[in-house]
């Protein structure tokens, strides 16, 4: 064969080779929640997540995003994961206390007064080979992806006014379940258990006296206009906002796509705890300047309040320890990792 004739054959065996190589497949996952369209952690934390994600994989990775119960209740999320139905799932760790009894630990009323500091030191416990996920999550047959604690929560009411300790007593407070409904107990109140996007309903109808919520999930869900006083100075409890995928979900993507994911989550808990501190702030002086009067109680009344939310640690921990559940051992971790935390941030 001469010279002339060998380049177009090799180049042609060349193409044929090029077009049988596999290519890096493609993927489009479904992601589904619980939060309206324009809520803060959806934009601050869900799609930063997704759109990281889908930009470190170099488009390889994209999302259908399902927001606002589309796919599910928020109640059902997990199992929808975990039966593959939805590829990633919200799991409001409050509304699932049945199945998820020990990642309630970092709703307690502990010792911390911001969102970064309590996200991270979750954060320790719950990501793979974490003793949270070794003791709950693994099991389950699902990791945590990224996680957001959020900054305190505070007891808000639609009429009663708040002077003092007992002003609680007799109410209908919303709680997400849990450990709040601990908290509510013990100022005398009675918690309702209602999900987020039927609150403001219940509110203007009477269901319910007052919410305990945080400030920045006040207004995606329009309850300032229901709310007129509110404490401050006092942490009831936060909630946990996770992302999780089943084991068998995450073991179909490519170790690419997989550190993908895990640098995405690393970046998105510290991002989004900021914002979400940031957001508390403005978000409170949005509700004042709706109507929302926010009071401090007197002294011995917040020592008095602060007293009996002290007790929900231990009193958390001993209930599951008498379960066979780890509650002592995590409880105990979860306050070590807030004291590295907050030595850290010092």
């Amino acid at each position: 064969m001469t010279q002339r004739f060998k380049r177009p054959l090799i180049a042609a065996t060349l193409a044929v080779a090029t077009a049988a190589a596999p290519m890096a497949r493609a993927e489009t996952l479904r992601l589904a929640d619980s939060f309206p369209v324009g809520h803060y952690i959806a934009e601050g934390m869900t799609k930063v997540w997704m759109d990281r994600v889908t930009e470190l994989t170099n488009g390889e990775v994209k999302f259908d995003y399902y927001p606002a119960e589309q796919m599910g209740k928020s109640k059902d999320l997990l199992s929808l994961t975990q039966t593959g139905v939805v590829d990633v799932g919200y799991v409001g760790v409050s509304y699932i206390a049945d199945k998820l009894p020990l990642s309630a630990v970092g709703e307690l009323p502990e010792a911390f007064d911001t969102s970064c500091v309590g996200t991270n030191a979750y954060w320790t416990l719950a990501q793979p080979g974490g003793v949270l996920d070794q003791a709950e999550l693994a099991p389950l047959k699902v990791r945590m992806l990224f996680v957001m604690v959020l900054s305190p929560y505070h007891v808000m009411t639609a009429r009663k006014e708040i002077t003092g300790a007992d002003s609680f007593k007799g109410l209908k407070l919303r709680t997400t379940g849990g450990t709040k409904e601990m908290a509510v107990e013990l100022l005398g109140a009675t918690p309702i258990s209602i999900p987020a996007p039927e609150t403001r309903e219940a509110l203007s109808r009477g269901t319910i006296d007052g919410v305990l919520f945080p400030h920045s999930s006040v207004l995606p869900y329009g309850l300032e206009s229901q709310l007129k006083y509110g404490t401050e100075g006092i942490n009831f409890g936060s909630f946990v906002a996770s992302y999780v995928i089943s084991e068998d979900r995450w073991r179909q993507l490519s170790p690419e796509v997989q550190q993908a994911m895990i640098q995405a989550g690393e970046e998105v808990n510290h991002s989004a705890c900021a914002m979400g501190e940031e957001f508390d702030m403005k978000d409170k002086k949005k509700m004042e300047d709706a109507g929302v009067t926010f009071v401090s109680l007197p002294d011995a009344d917040k020592t008095q309040v602060e007293g009996k939310l002290a007790t929900i640690g231990e009193q958390w921990a001993k209930t599951l320890d008498a379960r066979g559940k780890p509650g002592t051992e995590i409880l105990e971790a979860f306050r070590d990792a807030l004291a590295k935390q907050k030595a850290a941030s010092n």
